[in-house]
């Protein structure tokens, strides 16, 4: 089931909300976030909210809502599913007026809510490519915008056809960044639990610094720093951290297979915990 808030109104289905001469359309100036509701629980709503402002101020557009009015909206539109459901929740900024160059405050609001149900911890097989993400410099990587994921789509289609189901891409210095669609944690030989350090290639995920804290107060300690693509070739874990999944883990890396180790393992029930405790 999708259901669709655009000009004040709620609507079942795909609701058609762009025109063909819209800026987002053929220039690409729209952005987004992805939150979650589970069983009624919104874990970290509100900073996906307010991320998706700030999305759309890097590209130069201002979000008609605020979190708050924002915010409203999503309980209103969660309380339109049946209880138990899980959900994904998308908030949407797009321009829609402006030749070249977008008129900021002429940007368009549309919430997205449909039924996503949360995959199991079986996990994902992933490939290296050699495909990378975009320095700062390149791309607005501050944002969650939508120009970014031809790029992601591109590595998942690659991905693909190699037999993997995800990809680890690297940043233009060679050293590891995320996977496609989601931020990378592995587990090193000596026990360490490690993430790539942010560097402005890849979004500082909501999900990752949940993940880090709860880890954290466990006692469980996570490493950011540079990390180059051959520690995942010796590395006891890998998984990923993302609002779709959560927290999910990598069974086959390249030619290796891994197990859904005790830290992954770990991340997603102090996760869960979290959420249950409606935080």
């Amino acid at each position: 089931m999708y259901l669709t808030y655009f000009n004040g109104n709620w609507v079942e289905g795909n609701a058609p909300v762009f025109g063909a001469m819209d800026h987002s359309v053929w220039l690409g100036s729209s952005v987004f976030d992805g939150a979650r509701a589970v069983r009624g629980k919104l874990p970290d709503l509100r900073p996906h909210l307010e991320r998706v402002i700030r999305s759309a101020k890097s590209l130069g557009l201002e979000c008609p809502l605020s979190v708050e009015e924002m915010e409203k909206l999503v309980k209103e539109g969660v309380a339109r599913f049946p209880a138990d459901a899980e959900l994904y929740i998308r908030p949407l900024v797009f321009a829609t007026d402006g030749l070249l160059i977008p008129v900021s405050d002429k940007a368009s609001f549309a919430l997205t809510l449909f039924d996503a149900p949360l995959p199991p911890f079986t996990g994902f097989s992933a490939c290296l490519t050699a495909l990378r993400r975009p320095d700062p410099d390149m791309a607005p990587t501050d944002a969650k915008a939508s120009a970014l994921y031809a790029n992601s789509t591109r590595v998942l289609r690659e991905a693909k056809e190699r037999g993997y189901d995800n990809a680890v891409m690297c940043d233009s210095q060679g050293n590891v960044a995320e996977f496609a669609t989601a931020n990378l944690f592995f587990v090193t030989p000596q026990g360490k639990v490690v993430t790539p350090a942010l560097n402005g290639t890849f979004l500082a995920g909501i999900t990752r610094a949940r993940v880090i804290q709860l880890l954290a107060e466990a006692g469980i300690a996570v490493e950011q720093r540079t990390v180059k693509p051959e520690e995942l070739e010796s590395a006891t874990e890998i998984f990923n951290t993302g609002n779709f999944g959560k927290v999910t883990p990598c069974v086959r890396y390249n030619s290796r297979t891994l197990p859904a180790g005790p830290v992954a393992s770990k991340a997603r029930e102090l996760y869960w915990a979290f959420m249950e405790r409606g935080e």
